[in-house]
């Protein structure tokens, strides 16, 4: 997916923050998780992710998608990983 595509995909879905985000190579995240859903775009290198004991490996035009509150680690390939990322606000019950 080109990222002029994946911003209108974030628009029709309401992700109201759009950002970019660079790792190095060598980052990593123990475990935590995020108060919003997350909707992610490997612009350049490689992120994995362990959820729930599984490891996901995205390179460079897969989308990642995480929901609020998934508990996950994450880590930068060899030559660290750049994403565009939409963050969607979760709705207080």
């Amino acid at each position: 997916m080109n990222p002029q595509a994946f911003e209108a995909l974030l628009k029709t879905e309401h992700f109201s923050e759009i950002t970019t985000i660079e790792r190095p190579a060598g980052y990593q995240l123990g475990e935590h998780q995020h108060p919003f859903d997350a909707c992610a775009l490997v612009t350049d290198g490689q992120i994995t992710l362990v959820v729930a004991g599984v490891s996901s490996t995205y390179a460079a035009g897969d989308v990642f998608r995480l929901a609020a509150g998934t508990p996950h680690l994450e880590c930068a390939g060899p030559h660290g990983v750049t994403y565009r990322v939409g963050r969607r606000a979760v709705a207080s019950s």
